[in-house]
């Protein structure tokens, strides 16, 4: 049996995977990070974790946090990052502008690219870099 752990998809593999089936992927990477860092930053109680992971998963949020890795993303993981963000999506969350959710699902793409592709080392440095962009949390 594979290791779902540590995935090593080539890039065709990935390339043939849905721009939402990435964010698919990568919306799950995203909360599982988000729940790992606030655990370790000693948040203790479900009611605590639960309120602050919320917060870091909406989709203002992760449009917000996005723009701080733009600048850091190399060629292939820009283009990742627009086919999320281009994905034709049938419905927008209330509480966020289609501009937010579009942003959302560029970042969870681009996530699930990542993790599909075994570079956790880097997933790791850009979700290290959206933290310390988002102050306080």
């Amino acid at each position: 049996m594979e290791d779902l752990f540590r995935m090593d998809m080539t890039l065709p593999q990935i390339n043939a995977i849905s721009n939402l089936g990435l964010a698919h992927i990568g919306d799950g990477v995203y909360e599982l990070l988000c729940r790992s860092h606030l655990c370790a930053q000693g948040y203790k109680t479900v009611d605590e974790l639960h309120r602050r992971t919320v917060a870091l998963v909406k989709a203002p949020t992760q449009a917000r946090l996005a723009r701080a890795i733009v600048p850091h993303l190399d060629e292939q993981e820009r283009a990742w990052f627009r086919r999320g963000k281009n994905a034709h999506v049938h419905a927008v969350p209330k509480g966020a502008t289609p501009a937010q959710y579009a942003t959302a699902t560029g970042l969870e793409a681009l996530f699930g690219a990542l993790y599909l592709s075994g570079r956790t080392d880097r997933l790791s440095r850009l979700f290290q870099i959206m933290m310390e962009e988002n102050d306080g949390i």
